[in-house]
C-alpha cells in the first residue's frame, strides 16, 4: 500500500539532504516533487496544487531549529499536512439511536456486500452489539445469498424478503424486525449504482428517507482513485452520506482516494478495509496512515493487533517457561498461529519503521509459516515438549513426514535454540543490562 507514493516522497526530501538552511529555491525543487508524486499517485490536482502551497507557505515562514535539519523540517511539516489532509483526527461511528442504523452506499464492485459482513463482525466483537445485516440488493445475482453465507460464517442474522423486490419496503421490515428482536445495530446493504443512473440514485434515497439512517457511509475501491473521489461527490449530493469507507487498501493502490476524498467531499473516512478476510477492517487513523506514507511505519495499530490475540493468563504461563527455559516447540507453534491471527505478514512487516522500503520486492506469501509448520507438527508430542530428544533418526523421519529435507529440520532446530536462549536472556533484567552495554561498547548491531 502506497509503495510507489512513500518512494517518491523520499526522492523529494533527498534534494534537502545535506543543505544547511531552507531556501526558496530548494524549497520550491524538493515541492516540485512531491506535488509530481502526488500527482503521479492520482491525487486531485487542485488538491495537490493546495497541499505544495501550504508546504510552502510553513517551511519558509518557520525557524529552523539547530537541533532539526531542513529534510527533517520538511519531512514535519509534510506530515502535519498530510493529517489535516486526510481529516485531522479518526472519525468514530454513529451508533446512535434504538436500533442504530447503518446504510451503506456505493459502485457495483466498490466491495459493499464483503464490508456489510466486515463491519458486522467488527461492531459484534469489538463494540459488543447485536447486529442485524439487510439483503436489500435485489438486482445483482446471488447478492442476497452472499450476505446470508457472510451472516452464517460470522454468527450473525441476516434478514431478507426474495418475494419481495422494494428495497424501501425490505429495509423498513428489517427495521421494525430488528426493534422487535432486541437488535442493538441494523445495518443495511444496497444495490451497487453508477452515479450517472437516476433511477438508483432516487432508489437509495427513498431508502434513506424511510429508514432515517444514524449513518450513511459511502464505499469505494481505493483502486479506483481519482475517479472514486469524482464518484463521491456525485453521491454526495444524491444522498449526503456521512463517512466514507476504502476497501482494497492492500491492492495495488496509488493512494489518490484516501488522499482526496476528505479535500473533496468534506467528509471523514472512517474504514478501511484491507484484505478479504472478515477481520481485515482498521479503523482509519489519518496520523498513522501519514506514517507509513511517509514510510515511518505504524507501531501502534502493529501493537493493537498484538494485543487483540494477547491472552494474559497464557503470556504469565509462558513467561515463566522462558525463564525455567522450559520453553517448547508446542509454546512455539502457539505464537506462530497467533502471529497468522494478526493479518498478512508482509503488512505486519511494514508497520515496523524502516522495514516498509526493506520489504518492497520481497514476496511474502500468507502461508509463510506452513513449512515450519508442517515440521512441528510431524514430530511425537514428546518431541515438542523436549526437543533434546531430537537426534538424526528422528530429524529424517520428521523430514520426511513434513515433506522437508534435513537441513530444513536442522535450520528451524538452530532458529528454536538461538531464540530459547535470546528470550530466557531477555527475561533476566541483569543479563539483559549487561547485553545492552555490550552492544554500546560495540557500537551496535551492524545491519540491525
Amino acid at each position: 500500500m502506497f509503495e510507489n507514493l512513500t518512494d517518491k516522497f523520499e526522492r523529494a526530501f533527498k534534494v534537502l539532504k545535506g543543505q544547511g538552511q531552507i531556501t526558496e529555491i530548494n524549497v520550491a525543487e524538493t515541492l516540485k516533487e512531491v506535488r509530481r508524486a502526488l500527482l503521479d499517485a492520482d491525487v486531485n490536482f487542485n488538491t495537490a496544487k493546495n497541499f505544495t502551497n501550504t508546504v510552502k507557505e510553513k517551511a519558509l515562514g518557520r525557524d529552523v531549529l539547530k537541533s532539526v535539519s531542513p529534510g527533517q523540517l520538511m519531512i514535519k511539516i509534510c506530515h502535519e499536512e498530510l493529517v489535516e489532509l486526510m481529516g485531522g483526527n479518526e472519525s468514530e461511528i454513529n451508533l446512535k439511536g434504538n436500533p442504530a442504523i447503518i446504510l451503506m452506499s456505493g459502485l457495483q464492485g466498490s466491495g459493499k456486500t464483503t464490508f456489510t459482513g466486515k463491519l458486522g463482525n467488527y461492531l459484534k466483537n469489538k463494540k459488543g452489539k447485536k447486529v442485524l445485516l439487510v439483503a436489500c440488493d435485489v438486482y445483482r445475482p446471488a447478492a442476497i445469498d452472499q450476505l446470508h453465507v457472510l451472516g452464517e460464517q460470522l454468527g450473525i442474522e441476516v434478514y431478507s424478503n426474495k418475494e419481495d423486490k422494494n428495497p424501501v419496503n425490505i429495509a423498513s421490515s428489517a427495521v421494525i424486525h430488528a426493534r422487535s428482536n432486541g437488535f442493538n445495530v441494523v445495518i443495511v446493504d444496497t444495490a451497487g449504482r453508477l452515479a450517472i443512473d437516476d433511477l438508483m440514485m432516487d432508489e437509495i434515497a427513498k431508502v434513506k428517507a424511510a429508514i432515517d439512517p444514524s449513518e450513511t457511509l459511502f464505499v469505494v475501491d481505493s483502486m479506483t482513485g481519482q475517479d472514486a473521489v469524482n464518484t463521491a461527490k456525485a453521491f454526495n449530493e444524491k444522498i449526503n452520506f456521512d463517512g466514507v469507507v476504502l476497501t482494497k487498501l492492500d491492492g495495488d493502490t496509488r493512494g489518490g482516494a484516501a488522499l482526496s476524498i476528505k479535500a473533496i467531499v468534506n467528509k471523514p473516512i472512517k474504514f478501511v478495509g484491507t484484505g478479504e478476510k472478515m477481520d481485515a477492517l482498521d479503523v482509519f487513523y489519518p496520523s498513522r496512515m501519514a506514517d507509513r506514507i511517509l514510510g515511518m511505519g505504524d507501531v501502534v495499530s502493529l501493537v493493537e493487533r498484538a494485543q487483540e490475540q494477547f491472552d494474559e493468563e497464557e503470556a504469565r504461563k509462558l513467561q515463566k517457561k522462558i525463564m525455567k527455559d522450559q520453553f517448547d516447540f508446542n509454546d512455539f507453534l502457539a505464537q506462530l498461529q497467533q502471529i497468522k491471527k494478526m493479518g498478512n505478514m508482509k503488512d505486519l512487516m511494514g508497520m515496523i519503521p524502516g522495514m516498509g522500503k526493506a520489504m518492497k520486492d520481497v514476496d511474502v506469501p500468507d502461508d509463510a509459516f506452513k513449512g515450519v509448520e508442517a515440521i512441528i507438527l510431524s514430530m511425537t508430542p514428546k518431541e515438542r515438549a523436549n526437543p533434546a530428544l531430537l537426534n538424526t533418526s528422528r530429524k529424517n523421519r520428521i523430514a520426511k513426514g513434513s515433506g522437508t529435507n534435513i537441513q530444513e529440520v536442522n535450520k528451524l532446530i538452530k532458529q528454536f535454540e538461538d531464540m530459547r536462549k535470546m528470550m530466557k536472556m531477555m527475561s533476566n533484567p541483569r543479563n539483559m543490562m549487561g547485553m545492552m552495554s555490550k552492544l554500546k561498547g560495540m557500537g551496535g548491531m551492524p545491519g540491525m
